[in-house]
């Protein structure tokens, strides 16, 4: 027999079964796959090294390190630090302009100096610095406000810490301490807790090649970040503990084994500002490297180094709107886009829509005829030039009745519809690509 107070107990328990179910699954962590969907779809993104370097406009903490100059020669920049000229609106626009779809801060580069107002050092440009204030929290808002996702930049290690084993290349604080150690460790926590307030979508660290996983206690912070912030992403470079893969400067010749990766490069030769390197790449160059990642199935994290007045050099503005120009015009062959197919069936870069159904070609340079892809199974229901929309014509030959191999596709590309930098063609196929990557056949004779 049911009575009211048997209904009663019944409601509560399945009202606390479900409170339950649902408060467990906001804290469960996210897959892999939805926390890097964003991260693969972006495909370009903006690295912003900025710091007392850009004083004497010499390289980040390197330079102390390996004696090229002394430690309190390197500090002295300190007193030049003036951020008088930031607008991180400004920079924030420029870097949407660019197509660019993240961005990524220093907030504290491997000589110690925190750009955020970190409780746990005073060695800050709030308390050390004629800027005298927090340079992070304005430019994340900023950014946020135009659409991109924020990454924050932290060295694990810090050679100004007086707790840090390593100084300089040639000199060490101590070899085994573990209090000290331990005094560190805490004080990185402290400070990696701090950075969690911004809530990141994305947290790049760098300097992990001095420590173990387990002294840096790589594991427990992994835990602490996707606890404080459980949608975020975390690069590679945190001994193992990482979502996606780092190459640096040098593009990769094959795809890396990461399903997820991120080509961090520089405009010029310097990641920070130096008034002297004047070796920047051409915007054409810099758009090649692009697609190079992008058929892979990658991103490119292009570096910008502002001066320590907080503007931004004109050259690298330049490249920006340069980009920006391209990007703009080829949003749908880029953004959300996979790896393309294996070389060998296209002469140049390529890349397919996320259904697999439209196959982008890249072309970066003047074709002396028609292009030409081997080995597409698939018919071709249109072809046309991303960003202007000429409709192009194709005609399939070498076809054989008899034969399962593919016949050879040919895509006219009138020069008048050529972009001065990459050309795009989509090509609209009947299904989902069907590549042959046979041998081929021979004809049996009698």
């Amino acid at each position: 027999m049911v009575t009211k107070t048997n209904n009663k107990l019944i409601i509560v328990l399945l009202f606390c079964f479900f409170f339950n179910s649902v408060h467990y699954g906001q804290n469960q962590e996210l897959s892999k796959e939805e926390r890097l969907e964003w991260f693969q779809d972006a495909k370009l993104g903006i690295f912003i090294h900025w710091g007392i370097y850009a004083v004497n406009g010499i390289d980040e903490s390197w330079s102390f390190y390996n004696g090229y100059i002394t430690y309190p020669d390197y500090m002295e920049q300190l007193d030049g630090f003036t951020a008088k000229n930031y607008n991180p609106k400004d920079w924030a626009k420029l870097i949407a302009e660019s197509g660019a779809r993240y961005t990524v801060i220093t907030t504290k580069h491997h000589d110690g100096v925190a750009l955020w107002n970190s409780k746990h050092s005073d060695l800050n440009v709030i308390d050390k610095t004629p800027a005298k204030k927090d340079v992070i929290t304005p430019f994340v808002d900023a950014a946020r406000k135009e659409g991109l996702k924020v990454g924050l930049y932290y060295s694990l290690l810090d050679w100004s810490h007086p707790d840090y084993p390593n100084f300089l290349r040639n000199k060490k604080r101590y070899d085994q301490d573990d209090k000290r150690w331990n005094n560190f460790t805490k004080f990185n926590f402290g400070q990696i807790k701090e950075l969690t307030k911004y809530d990141p979508d994305l947290y790049w660290f760098d300097g992990d090649w001095e420590q173990s996983a387990e002294k840096w206690k790589a594991k427990e912070m992994r835990e602490l970040l996707l606890k404080e912030t459980p949608n975020t992403i975390i690069n590679s470079r945190l001994q193992g503990y990482g979502d996606y893969a780092t190459p640096e400067q040098g593009v990769p010749i094959t795809r890396p084994d990461s399903n997820y990766w991120e080509l961090c490069m520089t405009m010029n030769d310097s990641w920070g500002f130096q008034h002297n390197d004047k070796n920047y790449k051409s915007v054409n160059q810099l758009i090649r490297i692009l697609v190079d990642c992008i058929s892979m199935g990658g991103n490119l994290l292009l570096d910008i180094g502002p001066k320590a007045d907080g503007t931004i050099p004109q050259e690298q503005i330049d490249i920006l709107k340069g980009i920006g120009r391209w990007t703009n015009k080829h949003k749908s062959a880029i953004y959300g886009t996979r790896a393309g197919i294996p070389f060998g069936h296209f002469n140049g870069y390529t890349a397919l829509s996320k259904d697999k159904t439209i196959l982008y070609l890249y072309v970066d340079n003047k074709p002396n005829g028609p292009l030409l892809i081997k080995g597409l199974k698939n018919k071709v229901n249109r072809a046309w030039v991303v960003g202007n929309g000429t409709k192009l014509s194709t005609k399939v030959i070498s076809k054989l009745y008899w034969s399962d191999v593919p016949g050879l596709l040919y895509i006219d590309l009138p020069e008048v519809v050529q972009d001065k930098d990459v050309t795009v063609i989509a090509i609209q196929l009947d299904g989902e690509i069907d590549l042959y990557r046979e041998k081929g056949q021979v004809i049996e004779s009698n």
